[in-house]
């Protein structure tokens, strides 16, 4: 039997040990986050994943991509995540006017982003965990 780790989050209903590793671009990777913009996005990054629940394990911010690696209940589907993030910054963000002749169109981010995910064990021992469960 897998033992239950003291690092793992009981919420009505489950437990879990998530970590996502999320990375999404600029439109066309313009370096527009630099500065008090890059500064306010990371303070944006830490508001929302307290109003959520969400665990900010570590964020970079670069001037052209940012990197998130976050737990969160499993409710929520990696794109409805990166949805709440991208979508809540890119409304904040509006207030500084030296982005608007940036970007284009308006669109701050680029629609594709990167998803991968951890947890504590492997895939290996998932598998033989699960085939010790086999009923002979």
């Amino acid at each position: 039997m897998m033992a239950k780790q003291e690092h793992w989050i009981s919420a009505a209903g489950c437990v879990y040990n998530i970590y996502y590793h999320f990375v999404w671009c600029t439109k066309y990777r313009r370096p527009v986050l630099v500065g008090e913009v890059a500064e306010y996005l990371r303070e944006l990054h830490e508001e929302i994943a307290k109003k959520r629940g969400i665990i900010l394990r570590e964020q970079v911010v670069n001037p052209n991509h940012v990197h998130l690696f976050i737990t969160a209940h499993p409710k929520w589907s990696p794109s409805q995540l990166v949805k709440i993030f991208e979508g809540v910054t890119a409304k904040f963000l509006e207030r500084f006017p030296e982005l608007k002749g940036k970007l284009w169109k308006g669109h701050l981010w680029n629609p594709s982003y990167y998803c991968g995910t951890c947890g504590e064990v492997t895939k290996e021992t998932i598998r033989k965990y699960i085939e010790r469960q086999k009923v002979k």
